[in-house]
């Protein structure tokens, strides 16, 4: 696979590159040095060192260059690795978030769930039919279904109100008749004893009144 279907970086791919280039130069050197070898005995033409000379000076600059680009390539990739793990860290902070939240709206969901499955009080209140409701009250027949929960309730409440302002009259009433009765009771016992009294006395005067007639005759 060619390097250039890996390395995406353009400046790394220029490193790559005068590397590349830098084995070329060293493959040509040697290539071209083994062909002009010759016997200890012989020297080399002036013009073969000169071309020798010439490619190892280039060698030498290309290698120079080539050590240069490759410690920027060490920083820029310390560099990267430094950015990747800040950006790896943010992006796990971010997950960690995204969790919370997620289990967040899983309580939420729970809590709401709970709330619309209560058995609320209010639900067991004994309020007459719907239908009924509105017949009597025909105004909360476009209400929804809180505002008329409601209008139920408060006619409820109106209705109970209605009947112990009732049931204390009658309470009050039913005091009064008890203390009528009271004072009632209470006259016939006087009466009762009145009339005991008169008729123990009517007893005595008919005893007298029989011992004088007695005694006349």
């Amino acid at each position: 696979m060619a390097s250039g279907n890996i390395v995406q970086y353009s400046f790394l791919q220029s490193v790559l590159d005068a590397s590349s280039h830098a084995r070329q130069q060293c493959l040509h050197l040697v290539d071209l040095a083994e062909r002009s070898a010759l016997p200890a005995s012989q020297t080399l033409p002036d013009t073969t060192k000169d071309q020798l000379s010439h490619l190892q000076r280039q060698l030498n600059a290309d290698l120079g260059s080539l050590r240069e680009s490759s410690r920027e390539a060490i920083f820029e990739v310390r560099g990267t690795k430094q950015s990747t793990a800040e950006a790896r860290q943010e992006i796990d902070r971010l997950h960690l978030q995204l969790q919370n939240l997620y289990y967040e709206e899983r309580h939420l969901r729970g809590e709401i769930s709970a709330c619309e499955s209560y058995d609320h009080p209010y639900q067991q209140l004994p309020l007459i039919p719907v239908e009924e409701f509105l017949e009597l009250q025909p105004e909360h027949t476009n209400d929804d279904e809180k505002q008329l929960m409601f209008a139920r309730i408060g006619h409820e409440l109106a209705e109970r109100e209605a009947l112990e302002q009732q049931r204390q009259g009658l309470l009050k009433r039913k005091h009064g008749l008890i203390a009528h009765n009271k004072r009632r009771k209470d006259d016939l016992a006087s009466l009762d004893k009145d009339l005991e009294t008169f008729i123990d006395v009517h007893i005595s005067f008919l005893a007298s009144y029989r011992w004088c007639f007695t005694d006349k005759i």
